[in-house]
């Protein structure tokens, strides 16, 4: 592609306005090769050849108003008498949010639209390609019906292509719902660099996706996985930067540990993010770990374990003596509290009552009685997610609403979030048919989210402004018994 991410697309393509090696620095690819010969070479070394690709169209393609090739005949693509062109099937509309002068979602209502990615696909898999990370689809550029046809493109080809989408930003349990069926992986998370404020935020994402059985989800080649993000250990570049200047990961030991633990229990791809060549015996222990590898590739049920949850301020003398593990949602400017999602064995999961037929109210500082914040109940519609319920359940469910109105539900998915160290909240949204803002209360005093099986807590807005420290801990079965 471009120099950068305000180049309009890729500036080498064929005739039929596919990206093609530069053969200025891959001089391999002279001749209509392509990737084809370092594709044979990689193979030869025993690896797997991979490309990052963003999706739809170039605008370089679509100013030059390329034809489209029809791989069935190899000629110019023709449907009702005419040829069809790129700027027939680019979405001008629909650019890549990072990249938005570089590339547009293709139109894949139209034949033409559909040819256009046949031809990107089927050249990927001549080129001899066994992984494709497609950017600029998924989160806050979610294209649905483009990663079906994509999906449905690769199932056609005489070999398997590992699709991996992307971003992660945006992306909720809920989101991912309909389109785990047609991937091999897909992120959820913002991009993950060598800081511990980049890391930290995986623990509540990764416990959402476990809880809502999106881990080994049905898949395009069997199952699909949660993806994390790379692993930012050993030799390193800054991030954005094409080209050094190079350092070594600013992340401590102790927290590469802590870091290939969590994805390897919450079973996310392991994609390394350092210089193979200058890749150190510490760090090469560390990826390469029996145990982790076991856990990551065999283990089943993995899910975090509640029952063992101490976090701490990060400032000694700010002990908090509670959880903080739910993400905070600024619902009502109540007094500087905040509601949150944290594990309902946390002690400050307990606290809901109904204080009359359609209000449920929490009492921050339950010794007192005082009600500091209260929420609507709503009437539960109908889920159109699979969930039936019977008569009793449905009277003991309901939806969440803000007080005096009926604007949105609460919704028990992560929320949308730019960057890995942006702080994650639950949030209302529009209301719909689909348990994602189902709840229920038990007699404990528990609000209890059907979908996620996560507890409402509340919480001081300030407890949120210092990081945590702490234990967070994850099971799951192996062959020989459970993991801790």
């Amino acid at each position: 592609a471009g120099s950068g991410v305000g180049a309009y697309g890729f500036d080498s393509m064929d005739q039929w306005g596919r990206p093609y090696p530069d053969p200025q620095r891959f001089p391999s690819g002279r001749g209509g090769g392509g990737f084809r010969p370092i594709a044979d070479k990689v193979h030869a070394m025993g690896l797997k050849f991979g490309i990052h690709l963003m999706n739809g169209i170039s605008t370089q393609a679509v100013n030059a108003n390329t034809p489209i090739l029809d791989v069935r005949t190899g000629k110019a693509y023709v449907e009702n008498g005419r040829q069809w062109r790129a700027r027939d099937i680019g979405l001008t509309h629909r650019t890549c949010a990072w990249m938005p002068k570089g590339f547009m979602s293709v139109n894949t209502d139209l034949g033409a639209g559909r040819a256009f990615l046949r031809s990107l696909y089927r050249q990927y898999a001549d080129w001899g390609v066994d992984f494709v990370k497609l950017d600029c689809i998924f989160g806050a550029d979610y294209s649905p019906k483009e990663i079906v046809t994509v999906s449905e493109i690769l199932k056609e080809l005489e070999r398997p292509v590992v699709l991996s989408i992307s971003p992660g930003t945006a992306v909720t349990p809920a989101l991912a719902e309909n389109i785990t069926q047609h991937v091999d992986m897909y992120r959820v998370t913002g991009d993950d660099w060598d800081s511990w404020k980049d890391v930290r935020p995986h623990f509540d994402v990764a416990r959402s996706f476990a809880a809502a059985n999106k881990i080994g989800a049905p898949g395009l080649r069997g199952r699909s996985w949660p993806d994390l993000d790379m692993l930012p250990f050993g030799w390193l570049t800054d991030a954005g930067a094409n080209q050094g200047p190079h350092r070594t990961t600013s992340l401590t030991f102790d927290e590469q540990t802590t870091q290939m633990g969590l994805w390897s229990m919450a079973k996310s791809p392991l994609m390394y993010g350092g210089d193979l060549r200058h890749l150190d015996d510490r760090t090469f222990n560390l990826i390469t770990h029996p145990t982790l590898l076991k856990i990551n590739h065999h283990s089943r049920n993995n899910m975090e374990f509640g029952y063992i949850h101490s976090e701490r301020a990060s400032k000694p003398d700010e002990q908090s003596g509670r959880s903080k593990s739910g993400y905070p949602v600024d619902v009502t400017n109540n007094g500087g509290m905040v509601l949150g999602l944290s594990t309902c064995s946390d002690k400050s999961a307990v606290g809901w009552h109904r204080s009359s037929e359609d209000r449920i109210c929490r009492s921050h500082g339950i010794q007192n009685g005082n009600a500091s914040f209260c929420i609507s109940k709503a009437k539960l519609l109908p889920t159109s997610d699979g969930v039936t319920m019977s008569s009793g359940e449905d009277q003991a469910k309901f939806h969440l609403t803000g007080i005096d109105t009926d604007d949105g539900c609460l919704d028990a998915s992560v929320s949308p979030w730019r960057t890995s160290s942006a702080s994650q909240t639950p949030m209302f949204s529009a209301c719909e048919q689909h348990t994602k803002q189902v709840w229920e209360l038990t007699e404990n005093g528990q609000l209890v989210s059907s979908y996620s099986g996560l507890c409402a807590t509340m919480r001081s807005n300030k407890e949120g402004e210092n990081e945590t420290t702490g234990a967070r801990a994850w099971t799951a079965i192996g062959d020989k018994g459970t993991f801790i």
